[in-house]
């Protein structure tokens, strides 16, 4: 069984999010700034830590965002025959 930090609540380092991201630390900072990601300064020297719930929800919005974009995709190209009236009535037989 694992032991769970005060509160419930779990940080990751910048690093940490960047690895987990494939981006660099500089992109983190600039999530985080944008409130796209939830962090504090925490310790004494106060350094950045990402909530890992936050970098959760980043990870399911960004997954939901490329799965709508996927969607709009492909009705874009199921759109192609009416652009160029394949499939409608043709000349009888």
């Amino acid at each position: 069984m694992s032991e769970s930090p005060p509160f419930g609540v779990r940080y990751l380092a910048p690093s940490q999010v960047a690895e987990l991201l494939s981006v660099s630390v500089d992109e983190v900072m600039e999530l985080v700034h944008d409130g796209r990601l939830r962090g504090a300064r925490l310790g004494s020297p106060a350094k950045w830590r990402i909530e890992e719930e936050s970098l959760r929800g980043y990870i399911a919005d960004q997954v939901e965002e490329a799965r709508q974009m996927h969607l709009w995709e492909q009705s874009q190209a199921a759109s192609f025959p009416e652009v160029w009236n394949r499939g409608a009535p043709g000349r009888p037989e």
